[in-house]
């Protein structure tokens, strides 16, 4: 006979782990480190409770029974990929099953002419662009986890990285969706030419949606150009507000970088310490940028004109040692997570306004005890405040919610936003409203509810 739990935001009964239930799921497994495996992300955020089960999807058929049977059983589910997602989004806990698309792995096809991919949602984001490489192609979105997030965790999250100020976010490289809904219908959105405006634009709704609205099981995606030039600047600065100041004032020449990226010096020592080398010795902050195509080396010019007054820059000799800069900015929060439990925030402000925003941290710091440290998308404003804990430490109570709340407010007086690119998911919720309005936030529940009638979607996230 089946046992049950029940889910106080469904309030209905829902399988426990080894119901009957449960064993008729597709690929469904009960053991406790699968379940422990699947309960959380790279947040920070530790569940007090396992998941049920764990569903580890192969096909669409895999996704669409789940789904099913989850609706037939009134079942939460939790969609999860690579698990590298920021926001606890992918948290679970018990009373829910994990659907893992991460198996679905699979690069259906590369269009060189149309200068596509179609890929499932399992696809690591530098394994795209290593098949795109070899037409002389590249996949623009590029989070600095590129090497383990998969493409369902950047379309859910709407990720960015460090070339969206020149090639946009996950939203400017979607061209079509194929989703299976909560109910197991499958929904196709977008279309494979580069333009089409018909309908309301239903691949934009999925996109950011934190699986709360359907799981994406394909994805057309564009693919762009790989640049004939690209040219490396680092500099170095005696603070971070010094950097800032820089990062300002390379938008305001009217030059687009494809990357600009500032760390600041808690966070340089991180990186100093984890693979040996000497950064935080020639400076407080640094910024790195990177301009590509025909104009790369006239931009890089520019570049070093209006930052060389503010701080000490060079030129990247070649391209391993500008390689050898992009490694030290990805390795931040790797370096970061060898020091403690890891909480990242994720403010947006107006790029002109990255001084006060790096101030403003840094007296956030000072005031709660807590110890942040800051990695910006310089070139649009996005910053990663990085609150570092000790193992035992929450990020749902205490300093460390403080000064989310903090950074948040922080960025709302200055004209940004609460999530720049990680998204909402279950760490800021309590903030949400007060940035969006309540009528904006009712159409959100609205067409959430419209599509997932019964709740059991990402139940707690995103809204």
């Amino acid at each position: 006979m089946s046992t049950h739990s029940l889910d106080p935001e469904l309030g209905d009964a829902v399988a426990a782990p080894g119901s009957t239930v449960l064993a008729g799921f597709p690929s469904v497994s009960v053991l406790e480190e699968d379940r422990q495996r699947a309960s959380t992300d790279r947040s920070g955020f530790v569940p007090e409770t396992l998941p049920d089960g764990v569903v580890a999807a192969r096909s669409v058929e895999d996704v669409v029974d789940t789904l099913r049977l989850a609706s037939l059983h009134r079942i939460p589910v939790v969609p999860r990929g690579a698990g590298t997602g920021l926001a606890a989004a992918s948290s679970s806990r018990a009373g829910e099953l994990v659907l893992d698309v991460s198996g679905m792995n699979r690069i259906l096809r590369i269009d060189p002419e149309e200068q596509l991919a179609v890929v499932e949602p399992g696809v690591l984001n530098a394994d795209l662009n290593a098949a795109a490489a070899e037409y002389g192609l590249f996949y623009a979105p590029d989070p600095a986890s590129t090497a383990i997030c998969s493409i369902g965790g950047n379309i859910a999250t709407n990720a960015g990285g460090m070339r969206c100020a020149k090639y946009g976010v996950t939203r400017e490289s979607v061209l079509a969706l194929r989703v299976i809904l909560a109910d197991g219908r499958e929904l196709r959105t977008g279309r494979e030419t580069i333009k089409g405006v018909s309908g309301y634009d239903l691949n934009a709704l999925m996109i950011g949606s934190e699986g709360t609205l359907g799981v994406v099981v394909e994805a057309t995606l564009r693919l762009r150009p790989q640049p004939v030039h690209t040219a490396t600047v680092a500099a170095f600065f005696p603070d971070v507000t010094a950097a800032a100041r820089a990062a300002s004032a390379v938008v305001a020449a009217r030059i687009q970088p494809s990357v600009m990226e500032l760390m600041d010096g808690p966070t340089l020592e991180a990186v100093d310490m984890a693979m040996g080398t000497d950064y935080r010795a020639k400076g407080g902050a640094f910024l790195l940028v990177q301009t590509d195509g025909y104009g790369a080396f006239l931009e890089q010019d520019v570049v070093m004109d209006v930052v060389s007054p503010l701080g000490s820059c060079e030129k990247a000799v070649d391209d391993e040692h500008a390689a050898a800069l992009m490694t030290a900015r990805r390795e931040a929060i790797p370096s970061l997570e060898k020091l403690g439990r890891v909480s990242i925030g994720d403010i947006g402000v107006p790029r002109g306004r990255l001084a006060e925003v790096v101030s403003g941290l840094e007296d956030i710091s000072a005031r709660t005890g807590v110890r942040i440290f800051t990695i910006a998308h310089a070139s649009d404003g996005n910053l990663h405040p990085m609150i570092v804990m000790d193992p035992e430490d929450s990020v749902t109570t205490g300093p460390a919610k403080v000064a989310l709340g903090e950074m948040f407010h922080l960025a709302k007086r200055l004209g940004g936003t609460l999530t720049g690119e990680h998204g909402i998911g279950l760490l800021k919720r309590d903030w949400l409203e007060e940035e969006v309005g309540a009528v904006p936030l009712e159409v959100m529940n609205t067409i959430r509810t419209a599509l997932d009638p019964l709740g059991i979607l990402n139940p707690g996230k995103g809204l």
